[in-house]
C-alpha cells in the first residue's frame, strides 16, 4: 500500500521538521512492502533522511527562467526531490490549470524520470449522472497523458468526497477503481476524506492501492491511524 500525506498550505518548516521527525521514529513497524510520500508546502522543501519520500505539490515545467511565483526543476534538484503530484483538483478548478498545462507538465516531469502521483476526479454534478458520465470524464483527464509511463501512480479523488467529511460509499469507490484498472494499468490511490474511520473498509478495496490524505494527513497519530490500521 502507498500512504501518500498533501499537507496542502499547511504545515511550516519548523513544523514539518518535527512531524517527520515524530513519523520516521514509528515508520519502523510499518509493512516492509508499504511506502509512504509525504508532500510539504514548498517552504518547508529540504532534503530529509527517512523511511518516506518527499513530494512537491506543483511546480512549472522548467529548469528555471522568468516565472514569477513558480519553483522550477533547479530549486527541486537541491533538495533531490524528484516526485511530484500534479492534477490535483484544487489547481484545476481554483487555480484555473487546463488539461493542457496539466499534460505538459507531465510530459516535463515525465522527461525527467519524476515519480508522478496523478490526480483525477469528478464532481458531485457528474456523479449524479451515474458511472458512465464518471467514467467518461475521469478518462478525459487522461488526455495528453502517457499512461504507458511506468514511474507514476493515479490518485482517484472525487472533488465532492474532498474535505467535505462525506466519503464515496465502499461500492461507488469500488466500482469506479475497477473501470480505471482497465483503462490504467498503474497503482491506483484512493482520496477524499480517508481517515482512521474508514480505512480498513477502503484498503480492503482489491483495486485500491493506496490513499491520497489531506486532512486526516496533518498530525503525525491521524496519519499514522492510516499506516498501521
Amino acid at each position: 500500500m502507498i500512504y501518500a500525506a498533501n499537507f496542502k498550505t499547511n504545515h511550516t518548516r519548523h513544523s514539518t521538521q518535527n512531524y517527520l521527525h515524530d513519523l520516521q521514529s514509528k515508520l519502523h513497524d510499518k509493512k516492509p512492502d508499504d511506502r509512504v510520500l509525504v508532500f510539504p508546502p514548498l517552504t518547508a522543501l529540504d532534503a530529509y533522511d527517512g523511511d518516506f519520500t518527499i513530494g512537491v505539490q506543483n511546480a512549472y515545467p522548467v529548469e528555471s527562467g522568468a516565472f514569477t511565483g513558480e519553483v522550477g526543476l533547479e530549486q527541486l534538484a537541491e533538495f533531490n526531490i524528484n516526485t511530484i503530484l500534479i492534477g490535483h483538483s484544487e489547481r484545476r478548478d481554483i487555480l484555473g490549470e487546463s488539461q493542457e498545462m496539466v499534460a505538459k507538465k507531465f510530459a516535463f516531469f515525465q522527461a525527467q524520470g519524476f515519480e508522478i502521483v496523478y490526480c483525477i476526479g469528478e464532481s458531485l454534478e457528474i456523479r449524479e449522472q451515474g458511472i458512465d458520465a464518471v467514467m467518461e470524464h475521469l478518462i478525459s483527464q487522461f488526455e495528453g497523458i502517457d499512461t504507458s509511463y511506468k514511474n507514476f501512480v493515479v490518485a482517484y479523488e472525487p472533488i465532492w468526497a474532498i474535505g467535505t467529511g462525506r466519503t464515496a460509499s465502499v461500492e461507488e469507490i469500488t466500482q469506479t477503481h475497477n473501470a480505471l484498472k482497465k483503462v490504467v494499468d498503474r497503482p491506483l490511490l484512493y482520496g477524499g476524506s480517508v481517515k482512521g474511520a474508514n480505512i480498513a473498509q477502503i484498503a480492503a478495496i482489491e483495486a485500491v492501492d493506496g490513499v491520497l490524505v489531506g486532512g486526516a494527513s496533518l498530525k503525525t497519530e491521524t496519519f499514522l491511524e492510516l499506516v498501521f490500521h
